[in-house]
């Protein structure tokens, strides 16, 4: 068998047990048991459970067919504002939606920066190889049109700026009874775009331009990844 296939069939493997037992109780013995490998082979195609389920999230976010979309984009103001007005439709969805597997993901995230890193690491990584060079090169586009000045900040940086803001802003919202009483989830949505936007340097002109339209489109399904 190739490395290639003895890896889908890891991820198989795991994407059964993940679905079974949830994370917490998944283990790399369990999952190698599932594929009839031992786990010191399992080691070597993916050196941790955490690298095993952000490996599955960057899949499943990949054959989403929204997210095929916003990839397929060229580099534009709209795609940026596509981009990051998804993002925070995403998350907010999370903390206000009935989807309780995103929602433990979201919280898994959320430990993860109070435990090694490690799976927090891995999915910042993974969301970068999936957009961030999409945001970088739509925010340049952005500022050579003039919809955009230049700012100090690297794009990287802007990205994971926006990025955090809206993690942070959708922990908020998990309990029963919101920390911060924000009000509805559509005035949210619309402050928190527009804030995102002019923190990377858009224009009012450029934001009424195109926020208005990314916002009457009716909610697609979340790209998995993104819940990151």
């Amino acid at each position: 068998m190739t490395s290639d296939l003895r890896r889908q069939l890891i991820l198989g493997a795991a994407k059964r047990c993940f679905a079974r037992h949830g994370y917490a109780g998944t283990t790399t013995k369990s999952v190698a048991a599932a594929a009839a490998i031992s786990e010191a082979l399992l080691f070597k195609h993916f050196p941790s459970k955490a690298a095993l389920y952000a490996e599955i999230l960057t899949e499943e976010c990949e054959t989403d067919p929204d997210f095929e979309v916003l990839l397929s984009q060229e580099p534009s103001t709209a795609t940026l504002v596509m981009l990051m007005a998804g993002m925070v439709r995403h998350f907010l969805g999370i903390a206000d939606g009935p989807n309780e597997e995103e929602e433990q993901r979201l919280r898994l995230m959320a430990s993860s920066h109070l435990d090694d890193g490690e799976f927090a690491r891995l999915l910042y990584a993974k969301i970068d190889d999936l957009i961030g060079a999409k945001f970088v090169d739509s925010l340049v586009t952005a500022v050579a049109s003039g919809d955009a000045v230049r700012l100090i900040a690297a794009p990287r940086d802007l990205f994971w700026f926006a990025h955090h803001t809206v993690l942070m802003a959708a922990l908020t919202r998990l309990p029963s009874v919101p920390c911060v009483p924000y009000g509805t989830a559509a005035s949210l949505e619309r402050q928190l775009s527009e804030f995102i936007l002019r923190g990377i340097g858009l224009t009012d002109a450029a934001i009424a331009c195109y926020l208005d339209h990314e916002l009457s489109q009716p909610p697609a399904r979340p790209a998995t990844a993104e819940s990151a």
